[in-house]
């Protein structure tokens, strides 16, 4: 199943919590402005507002997510994949009074070179986090979109200018995959061919099944809106790729391209996480060279029913299905015949 809009939030989830709609709910209803404005400035209840946001994040039952990560060179010289897990961005900001967890992940897919796969790696998350929204906000959803098309804008131009400092400059490139997680809403940004997609349990013949939903978009010049962009701006496409040497039709670096219509803005997508909803996979295009979408899910949901798992000490019994599912999906793609490097995230759900 392949949707390019946003996902619904589901209707079918009993003793749903409030708290995690999208509309937050106010601590003081029917209070004006004015009477705000007074209490923010009384000490004894700026206190209590300040219990009642702590409450508040504690009753939000959010779900518990975890992120599993393995990667493989295959037959390159060289490996160009980069990945990101970083479960727990509190650990790195003050959140906003609206947000109780903030959490991303990443795959990143070079070509030309590993330098910009890296750059993306080691900065962009760094960006997000100066630019995300800070204290109380309004419309959290309109910021944090703006805070990723903008930190997406920041590290390709902040890329360009180191590569273009070279001598000789740097004609990297890469792909972008993030996840970032606000609560309970996750929010896909992607450049190029590397993948994001869903797996959601839904009923069927009486018995569960797994449903792959896509959560990102790819970009590559053959798709008419994207080829109508690079040609508007003087390039061409040539045998499915700008002018007959690039693959991807929107990247992070890629100079020499940029003049072509080549662009870093992200297409973004936003899913609100549901207790049908197992886990989510984030993978380079290594894997679906020889997996489709639904292939790859179909494959790790069986491995995650699998009893004779080995567990790391520490690890519990779904944690090492996971890392072993995680591992084993990578390899077999190199054992089908792919030659690119395979990078996959897995983003284990439970509510």
């Amino acid at each position: 199943m392949d949707l390019f809009g946003d996902l619904p939030e589901p209707t079918n989830i009993t003793n749903e919590d409030p708290a995690s709609k999208d509309q937050q709910p106010t601590d003081f209803p029917g209070e004006d402005r004015l009477e705000k404005r007074k209490r923010d400035h009384n000490p004894e209840d700026s206190q209590v507002d300040e219990t009642n946001k702590a409450e508040k994040k504690v009753c939000k039952g959010l779900s518990k997510i975890g992120g599993y990560v393995a990667a493989r060179r295959g037959e390159r010289e060289e490996m160009q994949d980069a990945h990101v897990l970083l479960p727990d961005l509190s650990s790195f900001m003050q959140l906003p009074a609206e947000v109780s967890r903030l959490a991303y992940f990443a795959v990143f897919d070079g070509h030309g070179g590993a330098r910009a796969s890296q750059f993306a790696a080691e900065n962009l998350h760094h960006t997000l986090i100066s630019k995300f929204p800070k204290g109380e906000v309004e419309n959290l959803d309109k910021l944090v979109r703006k805070c990723l098309l903008d930190s997406f804008r920041q590290t390709d131009e902040d890329f360009l200018k180191k590569a273009s400092s070279q001598k000789p400059a740097w004609k990297d490139g890469s792909t972008a995959t993030c996840v970032l997680i606000v609560d309970d809403a996750l929010y896909v940004a992607n450049l190029g061919d590397s993948r994001a997609v869903l797996c959601r349990m839904a009923e069927g013949d009486g018995n569960e099944r797994c449903v792959t939903l896509a959560l990102s978009k790819e970009h590559n010049p053959t798709i008419y809106e994207e080829r109508m962009r690079i040609q508007r701006a003087g390039g061409n496409v040539r045998d499915g790729r700008v002018l007959g040497v690039l693959e991807v039709s929107r990247s992070i670096g890629d100079g020499q391209y940029k003049r072509c219509g080549v662009i870093s803005t992200p297409d973004l997508r936003r899913c609100q996480l549901s207790q049908k909803d197992k886990f989510v996979m984030l993978a380079c295009d290594g894997l679906f060279k020889v997996f489709s979408a639904e292939e790859a899910v179909y494959f790790v949901n069986k491995l995650l029913q699998d009893e004779s798992v080995e567990r790391k000490d520490g690890q519990t019994l779904e944690e090492g299905r996971y890392e072993a599912a995680c591992q084993r999906l990578a390899s077999e793609a190199v054992r089908r015949g792919s030659a690119d490097n395979v990078t996959v995230i897995l983003i284990s759900i439970e509510f």
